[in-house]
């Protein structure tokens, strides 16, 4: 009897290894599936913002301002040349640093991304910090956050109208800071004076509403802007209203439109709590 034991032992050992293999096969599989298909979605969401066109190859006129605040006048002078071809949807290369801590221990790592800007119909910003990537985006009402470990496992999830009203803030701020076009005066754009050198735009789609302050230079460069954002970054983890904000420098002409190359921003701006996780430069900006 014990002749016959230890192949029947090894025999059950090779049943369960074998059973292992193929639901890890599986999973690794399914996960596999699962990113070529929201990597699709994301590609097709990206190409959808890209082929947004522009309103009847439509150049600016220092015209189109003049009602506007003076600062807002100021803002757009400096930021787009006369005759530019107001374009809806560009594109933005960057390198910096993203923290992944907290203010004091921040754990700045070293990140490149791309991102497609397109008010108001969204963005999409794909993302690399080390061995996280993925991508944040909002197209035409839907919003999401989606990043991955060594591009297989899950790591970061969210989404829903919360998500949707914080990512929509964050779609409006970056307008001012890479497609001032999208602010020029018209359906859903808004704008009023709030001191000698700012202005306050408030951008309308659909559901969504976003005010963001914009302070400018003596020649209008936005030197800063800031916005009451719908955010869950604080102690309590809870959604409501606070300021974030963002100090942009390093201005240079793309195309007609001077925009700024160095940007950094982060939450509770001009709050004790103030913490700058996002600190990027941008290498390349092109018009779709």
């Amino acid at each position: 009897m014990p002749a016959f034991a230890a192949p029947v032992t090894f025999g059950v050992l090779m049943i369960w290894l074998s059973c292992i293999v193929t639901a890890a096969a599986l999973l690794v599989a399914m996960l596999v599936c699962w990113r070529v298909c929201e990597q699709k979605a994301e590609n097709n969401a990206w190409q959808e913002l890209a082929g947004t066109l522009s309103g009847a190859s439509e150049t600016f006129n220092p015209a189109m301002v003049a009602d506007l605040p003076e600062p807002a006048r100021r803002y757009f002078n400096f930021t787009i040349q006369p005759g530019t071809k107001l374009v809806h949807a560009v594109e933005i290369d960057m390198t910096g640093e993203l923290s992944l801590g907290t203010a004091e221990a921040p754990a700045y790592r070293p990140m490149s991304a791309r991102e497609i800007l397109c008010p108001p119909g969204g963005f999409v910003w794909s993302l690399r910090c080390g061995a996280i990537s993925g991508t944040e985006g909002i197209l035409y009402g839907r919003s999401w956050t989606r990043f991955w470990l060594l591009r297989l496992l899950p790591v970061a999830r969210s989404g829903g109208p919360d998500h949707l009203r914080s990512a929509f803030g964050r779609l409006v701020a970056e307008s001012a800071f890479w497609a001032p076009a999208n602010l020029l005066p018209g359906a859903g754009v808004t704008w009023e004076a709030l001191g000698v050198d700012s202005a306050r735009v408030t951008l309308l789609a659909g559901p969504l509403q976003q005010s963001v302050e914009i302070h400018v230079d003596a020649e209008g460069a936005p030197e800063c802007v800031i916005f009451q954002r719908w955010s869950n970054a604080n102690c309590d983890q809870a959604y409501r209203l606070q300021p974030f904000g963002g100090e942009l420098s390093g201005f240079q002409q793309f195309d007609g439109y001077r925009l700024p190359t160095r940007v950094i921003a982060g939450n509770h701006y001009g709050t004790p709590d103030y913490f700058p996780f996002f600190k990027v430069t941008v290498t390349d900006v092109r018009f779709p």
